[in-house]
């Protein structure tokens, strides 16, 4: 039986770059942390904690999708460049910068 490629999780954490505590979304799956906007590299297909890297993923990039925007990353251990959907509450001032910065 093939796996499904989204797995809803939707939990609260602590963020292990800058330490906030990070509140479920209550929409969807909360994959980064909305004050820094990092993420872990715990994910083969979203929500399957499948990956074995566990690198911290850096945001380097935004772009538009079909239906929303999606925050780019680069994993600093492995330099796998996944993409999460942005949520509404990101730091949207820290995406500016990082824009400003490519």
């Amino acid at each position: 039986m093939e796996d499904k490629k989204f797995k809803m999780l939707d939990e609260d954490f602590t963020c292990i770059v800058c330490h906030q505590k990070v509140k479920a979304l209550g929409y969807t799956a909360r994959d980064h942390c909305p004050y820094c906007l990092s993420s872990l590299h715990v994910d083969i297909n979203p929500g399957d904690r499948k990956a074995n890297c566990l690198g911290i993923l850096k945001p380097i990039d935004f772009e538009k999708g079909k239906k929303d925007w999606k925050i780019v990353y680069k994993c600093i251990k492995c330099n796998k460049i996944k993409r999460n959907k942005m949520a509404k509450d990101d730091n949207y001032d820290l995406l500016l910068e990082i824009m400003q910065n490519k």
